[in-house]
């Protein structure tokens, strides 16, 4: 196994050596399809516009979570064939996935639409955003390409909150002729964010099955399952403080017993295990998973340990020369994209793209969404601020910018050159198979 301390340090080489004087928002070095090209995406995006912001109000009037998304992908299904475009739903065998294309032959670039919801406080992430910037650009692009050659594909991925989606489309073979890929998340503010990369996570249950007894009355003939959890808990607590600096655990008690005066028989956690580089994350999971059994063995009960109860998140590798060209798209529409910074975030969420990632070149830029600076996602006010008219007015420029990367990428051989030599120079494919890869 690699050494988890020298993956840190290369990680923070790579870091460094990435923020280079020449940042992502610097003018690319390729034509791309040309400036009128450029022009009549952008008029393309302005003119379904109202459609756009009728798909994203529709999505966050009407949340669905994970796997559920049935009324969701339908409204997307729904607008492509106003438009004369043919959706498969329930494509990559689920349910409520999507998947259309464009043109026949030639290179292959897929747009991601996200349209699940968070439980409880609705399209707080933006994926009504998500999914209306991902059809805005696919409608805009779909009769360029159509003219200029090469394919263009809309993939609808469910459950990106609590289920892997991406992940499942990858093992069903859902991007093995996609050549690129690229969506954008929405953010707080006007924070844009051109070439930032997340952690990946692992998720851990654990559950302790001990035996019950009378607390009081004999609580010498019981095994204590919530000892077990809580010496889980305070041993993973204490592993924190040595773990790596890009490395982050936390986790939350599901089932803390039944009665004070039983002695829990059953007691359980879940642990969120992120790290920014693969080989680190498995390593930590390793860790993580010791002391779940060490937590066993110190209170005599029986721990029954699942890894990956649904599909890991990987790290997001961010194809820099693709995402020049996005940065060079909304730039045009009166976007300011701040530099990278020097080094790299620590710590920060985590994405099922960030396998896609892995698997073929990709952006995944972030986008203001113009609310005030304390709304920010996962809170019910982000959700309400999708709807107003800054958010549409950044939806619009996501489409924008995303048609523009992906037809930028179809119509220039020396730019794709150049994203696959970056690709390929990281790494190139890789697939979770088992935490084996493939």
């Amino acid at each position: 196994m690699t050494d988890p301390l020298e993956t840190y340090l290369e990680y923070q080489r790579r870091t460094v050596a990435e923020a280079t004087p020449e940042p992502v928002v610097e003018a690319s070095a390729f034509a791309g399809a040309g400036d009128a090209v450029r022009a009549e995406l952008s008029g393309g995006v302005d003119a379904l516009r109202p459609e756009l912001e009728a798909l994203a109000v529709a999505l966050h009037d009407d949340p669905e979570s994970g796997f559920e998304e049935h009324r969701s992908v339908g409204r997307v299904a729904e607008l492509l064939a106003r438009h004369g475009i043919e959706a498969e739903v329930g494509a990559y065998g689920l349910d409520t996935a999507l998947r259309a294309t464009v043109g026949a032959t030639g290179p292959h670039f897929a747009l991601i639409a996200e349209y699940d919801a968070l439980p409880g406080v609705g399209h707080a992430c933006g994926h009504n955003i998500i999914a209306g910037a991902a059809v805005g650009a696919f409608l805009a692009a779909a009769p360029v390409v159509e003219r200029l050659g090469g394919r263009l594909s809309l993939i609808g991925t469910p459950a990106e909150e609590n289920g892997g989606g991406k992940e499942l489309i990858l093992r069903a073979g859902g991007f093995d002729d996609v050549d690129a890929a690229g969506m954008v998340h929405p953010g707080a503010a006007t924070e844009s964010i051109v070439g930032h990369r997340t952690t990946g996570v692992r998720r851990v249950s654990v559950t302790y099955h001990g035996r019950a007894s009378h607390a009081a009355a004999a609580p010498w003939l019981g095994l204590n399952a919530l000892d077990a959890v809580v010496t889980a808990y305070q041993g993973v607590a204490q592993l924190r403080q040595h773990i790596l600096p890009i490395d982050r655990v936390h986790g939350i008690i599901t089932d803390g017993g039944a009665a004070p005066n039983v002695v829990p028989e059953r007691a359980a956690a879940l642990f969120y295990v992120r790290s920014a580089e693969i080989d680190t994350l498995k390593a930590l999971t390793d860790r993580v998973v010791a002391v779940l059994e060490g937590a066993a063995i110190s209170t005599s009960t029986r721990a029954e340990i699942v890894v990956d109860p649904v599909p890991p998140y990987l790290p997001l590798e961010v194809n820099i020369e693709l995402t020049r060209r996005w940065a060079v798209a909304v730039r045009s529409r009166g976007h300011v994209l701040p530099p990278p910074p020097l080094v790299s975030p620590q710590g920060g969420a985590s994405t099922d793209m960030g396998n896609v990632s892995q698997y073929v070149p990709s952006i995944h830029p972030s986008i203001g969404l113009g609310g005030p600076d304390d709304i920010r996602p996962h809170n019910p006010a982000f959700a309400e601020w999708t709807v107003h008219p800054p958010a549409f007015d950044a939806l619009a420029d996501a489409a924008t910018g995303l048609a523009v990367s992906a037809v930028d990428y179809l119509a220039d051989p020396a730019l794709r050159a150049a994203v696959t030599r970056e690709f390929e120079a990281k790494g190139g494919r890789f697939r979770w198979e088992d935490g084996s890869g493939d």
